[in-house]
């Protein structure tokens, strides 16, 4: 993308020069006709110089081209004539195989990018190639070698990876069966609580109607759970006072404190034994007959 020339030239200037450049590119034919601003004259000034620029560096190298063609025929006529003062020879009379000849020699002079024909040109050039071709042959093996041990490696990787998709297999049937399993389960957990608070659900309405019926509310299942739990504590406690009067029973008779302390552990193991008898037969007698009871 060309940017906007420099504002180092005025505008008519500017406009001048595109002219004379329009005119020299079409030569006879006529320019074709364009709008005249700012930015079609800053494009074309800057094409118009970017074309003489080209050109200039076109001329230069013709230029050179022309002075090396004057130099390779020098040297080519000063060739030649060594070849007619020295052997006697020339191009015209040289025969079909020495034309060959030499146009061979000139081949290989090209081909190995000598300075010239010389045997010693040759020489070095050929050594040159010689090493470049034993660099490339080594750097060759050493790739060939590299090659090898990428296509081990790729190989251990391949089998690794097979291993790998089948240890991944496995796991994934492992993982299918394990979720099986805990589905079922949470299905079975699932069915255990709806079936638990269905039955919560029954007891709680058994009471309710229970107590509607006229039932005591100390005869409903926490109550007689709080009284069994109770009374489990007060056999323990009458167990307990047990062992420790079985301990004073062990003394010696004549021990007048221990027959006191006899006599009190007695009198407290009798008070304990009429409450828990006085408890149950209270619970006997408040239980309902089963046959008024009636359960949904």
């Amino acid at each position: 993308m060309l940017e906007p020339a420099a504002d180092g030239a005025g505008m008519e200037e500017k406009i001048q020069r595109v002219g004379a450049w329009l005119k020299k590119i079409y030569g006879n034919e006529p320019v074709p006709q364009y709008e005249v601003n700012e930015s079609t004259v800053d494009i074309l000034y800057q094409l118009a110089e970017c074309n003489e620029a080209r050109d200039k560096d076109v001329s230069l190298l013709i230029e050179d081209m022309k002075q090396k063609a004057k130099e390779y025929e020098a040297k080519a006529n000063h060739l030649q004539g060594i070849l007619r003062e020295s052997l006697g020879l020339s191009l015209s009379n040289l025969s079909v195989k020495g034309i060959s000849c030499l146009n061979a020699l000139v081949n290989s002079a090209m081909t190995l990018e000598t300075k010239d024909t010389s045997l010693t040109s040759f020489f070095c050039a050929i050594n040159d190639m010689t090493s470049e071709l034993y660099t490339t042959e080594l750097k060759n093996r050493e790739m060939d070698l590299e090659l090898t041990n990428i296509r081990k490696k790729l190989t251990v990787a391949l089998l690794l990876q097979e291993r790998l998709e089948e240890d991944l297999k496995k796991t994934e049937e492992r993982l299918e069966l394990a979720q099986v399993k805990a589905d079922s389960r949470s299905h079975k957990l699932n069915f255990l609580k709806d079936k638990s608070e269905d039955l919560k659900i029954r007891i709680k309405a058994a009471e309710e109607q229970l107590i509607a019926t006229g039932l005591d509310q100390s005869l409903t299942h926490e109550s007689l759970m709080s009284l069994s739990e109770k009374v489990a504590g007060q056999q323990e406690e009458l167990a307990q006072l047990k062992k420790n009067l079985e301990y004073y029973l062990d003394l010696p008779p004549s021990l007048s404190l221990a027959r006191v302390k006899i006599e009190e552990v007695k009198r407290e193991v009798d008070i304990l034994d009429a409450e828990f008898s006085k408890e149950v037969e209270m619970l006997t007698l408040e239980m309902p007959e089963p046959s008024k009871c009636h359960f949904k």
